[in-house]
């Protein structure tokens, strides 16, 4: 256990230190455009924000008053929940001998991925190796190769000298998470061969794809296990958050939506997890290059909807690039319904999900996907990363959107954005404590995470944000023995039962998909709007601190707004 605890230190400490992705306060600049307006008329007056979020949310003007006595002991008490999951993971033996076995038989599997192809360990560094090896026979080509990166990598070091650990490439170590180890593991519980959902519920395929720029990127593909060929399915492309997150952190969310008859994508962004490091010019991933998380997403948009008759592009730009088999075409793209897509994302991958679901929008930048002549995006969910369009102004009170803005800027955020716009509905699940969990000192601004839901709001764009009562960042991204709420508190029948957020997380997420993706007489369809109106059973586990809000349309045609979930809606 010395190594799982060690390296749980190393890694949270580089994790702390590198960020994990998050939004800035840049503002809305156009409308947008007709795919996502509601065009039916309210039958309440839209709520205005002379009161930010109807006082504060009467609620939690209800709470004890600070400072006080009471305030603390509510807080360390709410505080306390961040602690639940490492501390009945390390007193469950099933669970460490669990986690520890599936810890040893990832690190095994990267190993024998290496011996099978030693480019994933040989590539990487600054595309030199690579470049040698396709160029052995062209000594001019060799030469220029070599200056080329010299400069480029001169140039790169000096304009950001932390650009230094690129240089390391595909390494056992490099990526972070690459070998799916410790840590990286996730919830142990969801793996092959241990999780009956792989017998009785849905299938995967595993995927090889390059990026735009030929890095190659890893990924599933998932669908249900008995959907007969020709199904006609929606479908969700799922983007890791950045650094510590490899897609096995997210597996709860594709075996989720897969029981509930989806097609998912899930996959390695570039720098991150089994993906390369870099392009084989050097071009960096994760935190790095936070573009990867619009561009790369894109790109993976393209595959998810690729198939014979339209194979996916990018394998062909970089053909030969490395030795590596590549898939052509979604192998499932005969289960999937073109029309019925949606994106979720993590952290930065959330800022990602932003970005992507507005490009295409009156007054964005344009749609830049290979296979669409349009954005396919019909609804998109962000946990704990939701970014704020540029040109929005947030009402009284109000924030950006993801509070990791500040970490955002720390590595690659002097990377510009596209200009996206309020495009589809839009949910945004948010943590209470955020990147570094600790406790209040005094109350927040209760509307810190609603900049973002302003802006859909003003652009008449459904849209729904809460946050979790005593969540951490950490409640998306099943990390053993990372703070955060419960998540593991039984194992029944092999699988991790219960918890605080992660139930919640799973609650709203698959209702908001259900209600812009599924159709009449797919399961989830008839009781979306039921799911997504269920504030009594939830109540206990908003936050008290930031103000929760919804506006959206349900199917019978009526408009469910409510600036303060907490204290209840009519």
């Amino acid at each position: 256990m010395r190594y799982l605890s060690t390296l749980g230190v190393v890694t949270l400490t580089l994790f702390l230190l590198s960020a994990c992705g998050g939004s800035s306060s840049d503002n809305l600049s156009a409308a947008p455009d007709d795919g996502g307006p509601r065009t039916d008329a309210p039958e309440q007056d839209a709520p205005g924000h002379d009161d930010p979020i109807a006082d504060d949310d009467a609620a939690q003007a209800q709470g004890p008053a600070f400072p006080s006595p009471e305030w603390y002991a509510r807080e360390a008490e709410n505080y306390a929940r961040v602690l639940e999951a490492p501390v009945e993971q390390v007193t469950s033996p099933a669970f460490m001998l669990r986690w520890t076995s599936q810890s040893l038989a990832n690190a095994a599997s990267f190993t024998e991925r290496a011996a099978a192809d030693n480019t994933w360990l040989l590539g990487g560094i600054t595309g030199l190796l690579g470049g040698i090896v396709n160029n052995l026979t062209d000594p001019q080509a060799l030469l220029t190769l070599v200056q080329d990166t010299v400069t480029d990598t001169a140039e790169a070091l000096q304009n950001d000298p932390m650009a230094a650990i690129g240089l390391l490439g595909n390494t056992p170590v490099t990526p972070l998470c690459t070998s799916w180890a410790a840590q990286c593991a996730g919830d142990p519980f969801r793996y092959p061969g241990v999780d009956s959902f792989y017998g009785s519920v849905g299938t995967v395929e595993p995927v090889v794809f390059y990026d735009r720029e030929c890095a190659r990127l890893s990924g599933r593909v998932w669908r249900p296990l008995n959907a007969p060929a020709g199904a006609s399915l929606p479908g969700i492309v799922i983007q890791n958050g950045s650094v510590q997150a490899p897609e096995t952190l997210y597996w709860w969310a594709a075996q989720m939506l897969v029981d509930s008859g989806y097609v998912v994508l899930t996959f390695d962004p570039r720098g991150q997890g089994r993906s390369d490091l870099s392009t084989p010019q050097g071009a960096q991933g994760s935190n790095f290059n936070p573009a990867v998380f619009w561009e790369g997403l894109v790109d993976a948009i393209d595959f998810f909807r690729s198939a014979p008759e339209q194979p996916y592009p990018h394998n062909d730009t970089c053909a030969g690039t490395w030795p590596t088999p590549v898939t052509a075409f979604n192998p499932y793209h005969d289960h999937i319904d073109a029309e019925r897509l949606g994106i979720a994302g993590h952290s930065l991958g959330g800022t990602g999900v932003s970005v992507v679901q507005g490009l295409g929008g009156v007054g964005a930048d344009p749609w830049d996907g290979q296979l669409d002549v349009e954005n396919p995006v019909k609804v998109a969910v962000a946990w704990d990363g939701a970014a704020t369009p540029p040109g929005s102004v947030p009402a009284e009170g109000g924030g950006g959107g993801s509070p990791l803005s500040l970490v955002f800027g720390l590595l690659g955020g002097d990377v510009e954005r596209p200009v996206f716009v309020p495009r589809v509905p839009m949910m945004s699940q948010d943590s209470e404590y955020g990147l570094t969990p600790v406790p209040f000192s005094s109350p927040p601004e209760p509307r810190a995470r609603l900049g973002w839901f302003d802006a859909w709001q003003a652009a008449d764009v459904p849209a729904f944000g809460f946050t979790i009562r005593g969540s951490s960042h950490y409640e998306w991204s099943l990390l053993p023995s990372f703070p955060t709420t419960s998540w593991c508190p039984r194992i029944e029948q092999g699988r991790c039962v219960g918890g605080w957020g992660l139930p919640m997380a799973q609650h709203y997420t698959l209702a908001w998909f259900d209600r812009y993706l599924k159709q009449p007489g797919e399961p989830g369809f008839d009781d979306a709007d039921a799911r997504l109106l269920a504030d009594e059973d939830w109540s206990e586990r908003w936050s008290f601190y930031h103000a929760s809000a919804r506006d959206f349309t349900d199917r019978e045609g009526r408009r469910q707004t409510c600036d303060g979930l907490l204290a209840g809606c009519d």
